[in-house]
């Protein structure tokens, strides 16, 4: 089984025949894998890739999502966010790879459904693991812990034909089983077991990951694990025990393993991997991640008599006889009580600082204005300022110093926001001097 790692970033390409700076090299098999995902309709894939021609050759271009997918071969495909890599060339040194990973998990964790992940781990940092072997890592490592404190036991209920009588006494059981064998007893009782749904999924999860790592230590502690949950059978309808899943008081350590659990067994992932081959695939859209990330960074920094309102929806575009159209959802919303005070709104695009220039616009699109303008008239009554948020780059690294003016009252400005793990300034939203953050951003 082919074990090779191969790190792409956002929009590059994948090939069998061609390798170069911007196309990374996988099997043929892989290739063909992805292929026939990519052309089935059904397929959730036609998101993540789409069929392209280069210098020639069929290759597969990445889209707008970044994670891990694992081929059925072994072979594990890493697309990491494009920020790490502003250049043509789809390869990067093992530090810009290692800084694009970090970036992708402090942003992730931030994420509804992912806020068990942890993005601060020396163990990941010094060895540089793949992307794969970290959410690995982090689920193992959660198990571990949750058996030092003890796997919980749960009442069963099981019917047995014992020697004795125990429990309840099934009358037409009896009659069906022991009309001959009368010194039996057909009986319905309780046992404090380990056999509760809880342990089963994390048992079938165990066993689910177990062929996928690579790493030796990995596979080492998911082997002593599940001699662990020897005695306790895997789930058989991961549905219907998820359902069943209640944490009595006590029992908060088992959430951490069961979020990674469930991630792992019910393809809670915004993009599953769909086939009939057995592979798996964590696949996140980047300008979710982002939005999720400045969201977190701007609640935190709010004065305490300002509030954000995410995805607000109070606005239409156009009014039609007696109904509204075209919902208007812009990403942020700062608010003093009922007032709107700010709205913000991120891209998930890379600017160019240098292109500035009445042909080139830095690389902001037309349509994106349209929208601003649309958030401006209906949510600032035409007058405030407006604010598009994109990824900070060597390209794009400050404010553009002047406004785009819709009118005198109407602004726009456009930010870079970092998102690297080492900045210093990364937490931090840095708006214009123009506006007056004083009033209700904390600027320290």
């Amino acid at each position: 089984m082919n074990s090779k790692v191969i790190t792409v970033f956002e929009y590059g390409f994948l090939s069998s025949v061609v390798s170069d700076n911007r196309c990374a090299k996988i099997s043929d098999d892989a290739f063909k894998y992805l292929e026939s995902l990519c052309l089935n309709q059904t397929s959730e894939m036609k998101h993540f890739l789409r069929l392209r021609s280069y210098s020639g050759e069929r290759a597969l271009q990445l889209k707008h999502y970044v994670g891990v997918i694992q081929i059925p071969n072994g072979e594990q495909i890493e697309v990491l966010p494009k920020v790490g890599k502003v250049s043509n060339e789809a390869t990067a040194d093992d530090l810009t790879i290692a800084n694009s990973r970090q970036s992708l998990l402090n942003m992730l964790k931030t994420m509804n459904g992912f806020r068990h992940i942890e993005s601060a781990d020396a163990q990941v940092n010094q060895h540089r693991m793949p992307l794969f072997e970290v959410f690995i890592r982090q689920f193992l490592q959660s198990v571990n812990q949750l058996v030092k404190r003890g796997l919980r036991s749960d009442y069963v209920s099981r019917q047995d034909n014992l020697l004795f009588l125990k429990g309840k006494l099934l009358t037409s059981q009896q009659l069906k089983h022991n009309l001959v064998n009368k010194h039996k007893f057909y009986v319905e009782h309780d046992e404090y077991l380990l056999d509760r749904p809880a342990n089963r999924l994390i048992h079938a999860a165990l066993n689910k990951i177990a062929n996928y790592s690579k790493n030796n230590a990995h596979q080492r502690l998911c082997r002593e694990l599940s001699f662990t949950f020897n005695d306790i059978p895997v789930s058989h309808n991961i549905k219907q025990d998820f359902a069943q899943v209640k944490l009595s008081r006590g029992m908060s350590y088992y959430q951490t393993p069961l979020a990674w659990t469930k991630l792992i067994l019910d393809d809670m992932t915004p993009l599953a991997m769909k086939g009939k081959a057995n592979a798996i695939s964590l696949l996140f859209p980047m300008h979710d991640m982002f939005e999720s990330y400045v969201g977190n960074v701007i609640r935190r920094q709010l004065q305490d008599n300002y509030s954000l309102e995410e995805q607000a929806r109070s606005a239409y575009l156009v009014q039609h006889e007696e109904n509204e159209w075209f919902n208007l959802k812009p990403d942020f919303l700062i608010k003093e009580g009922d007032s709107n005070r700010l709205v913000l709104d991120t891209k998930w695009k890379i600017l160019d600082a240098s292109q500035d220039n009445g042909s080139d616009k830095y690389g902001l699109s037309q349509s994106d204005f349209y929208q601003m303008f649309a958030y401006g008239h209906t949510y600032l009554n035409g007058c405030g300022n407006l604010v598009l948020i994109y990824p900070k780059t060597d390209k794009f690294t400050k404010a553009i110093e002047h406004s785009f003016d819709f009118s005198n009252d109407l602004k726009l400005w456009v930010i870079p926001f970092d998102i690297s793990p080492n900045s210093e300034e990364h937490q931090r939203l840095k708006l214009p001097l123009n506006i007056d953050i004083s009033n209700f951003m904390l600027v320290s």
